[in-house]
């Protein structure tokens, strides 16, 4: 009945996740240097996410 809730964080993470690998997606379709650089751009979507995600929560009072 009372379960523990998610952090709003991991959703947020998840998400930026998701739209990294939509955006590597894209970049790796395109092709090219601008192709190149859209992907680079998702791929570090996709790290700062994981990275957000393995980041302890702070609690505050």
């Amino acid at each position: 009945m009372f379960g523990k809730k998610k952090a709003a964080s991991t959703t947020t993470s998840k998400a930026i996740i998701g739209l990294g690998a939509l955006v590597t997606g894209i970049g790796r379709v395109i092709g090219g240097r601008i192709g190149d650089g859209i992907t680079g751009y998702g791929l570090a979507h996709v790290v700062l996410g994981t990275l957000d995600m393995l980041r302890p929560s702070v609690r505050t009072r």
